[in-house]
């Protein structure tokens, strides 16, 4: 299912410079936030821990913390620029998994698990099947164009009852922006965001059991329209094989302007909405072999 014409070496271009990217911190952290909320109603103890897309690893010392009990805490990302970046940045991270595998599933449990990066595509997991217990995604899935074959890729690498937490954003993000943009031109400047429904679909599709979604929406108000549109380069800029190419001229940029100008609240500043989708499933134990026989587990008939 191809949600959006995204260019993955456009992707990984924007990407590649992290310093460029430091103004959009602050919604990572807030999403992040309360992405661990809702982790704190799931009562699970697992022993390897996966943050997929995890960029500068941001969100790695926070599932540290949640999971003390953790042997394995992993962070992957296709940028190894932004992972160079991290504090836990070190020679795993250039290398991809082949010399941290070692250490991955060796760990002792009941040590503190200090957390292991790797460059690596998130659609294409160089783990083993069924070697992550959780599996967390904070704002990276809406950068590939097709997030069916992704949840695929999780549910392999998940064990069994493992679940999968992540965030997206929605299709009404940069609402305002689009509605601006649209009186300029008609190319498409802002991705269109997989809708929360579509995602609960994907995750029966790929297998998964009892997937829970939700949406929020986060309203941004700016006094300044180039620090708005600077921020909104800073979420990761437009990957889209069909975008513009080349700067606009300077009347378009003014008729951009002018139409984010014409949206000034009774606060005399302008919205800019985020909606963020929550989806977090589980991974059921299987009831059938692949050949189509029926699965009995004995321990379940015990009183």
């Amino acid at each position: 299912m191809l949600s959006a014409p995204i260019d993955l070496s456009e992707v990984r271009r924007l990407f590649s410079k992290p310093k460029l990217l430091q103004d959009s911190v602050f919604l990572l952290r807030e999403v992040a936030q309360r992405m661990h909320e809702k982790l704190d109603l799931i009562k699970i103890e697992p022993k390897r821990v996966l943050d997929a897309g995890c960029g500068e690893g941001m969100d790695l010392p926070m599932l540290s913390q949640r999971f003390q009990q953790a042997q394995s805490i992993l962070g992957v990302d296709a940028s190894w620029q932004m992972l160079s970046e991290s504090e836990f940045a070190n020679s795993d991270a250039a290398g991809g998994f082949k010399k941290m595998f070692g250490r991955l599933f060796s760990s002792k449990q009941g040590q503190y698990a200090q957390p292991l990066l790797a460059s690596s595509d998130f659609a294409n997991l160089a783990l083993q099947s069924a070697s992550i217990d959780v599996l967390w995604s904070n704002l990276a899935i809406h950068w590939h164009p097709q997030p069916d074959l992704v949840l695929k890729e999780w549910f392999r690498v998940l064990a069994r009852n493992g679940i999968v937490i992540f965030s997206s954003f929605g299709p009404d993000t940069f609402v305002e922006l689009k509605q601006a943009f649209a009186e300029v031109d008609d190319y498409p400047h802002t991705l269109p965001f997989v809708d929360m429904h579509d995602f609960g679909d994907m995750l029966v599709a790929a297998g998964f059991a009892t997937p829970v979604m939700d949406v929020e929406r986060i309203t941004l108000r700016y006094q300044d329209v180039q620090k708005m549109l600077s921020d909104v380069r800073a979420l990761g800029g437009n990957p889209l094989s069909n975008r513009r190419r080349g700067l606009m001229s300077q009347s378009a940029m003014a008729s951009l302007r002018s139409a984010l100008e014409k949206k000034r609240g009774s606060d005399g500043r302008i919205p800019l909405t985020i909606e963020v989708v929550f989806g977090h499933a589980f991974k059921p134990v299987p009831t059938k072999l692949a050949s189509g026989e029926s699965i009995i587990r004995f321990d379940a008939l015990k009183k």
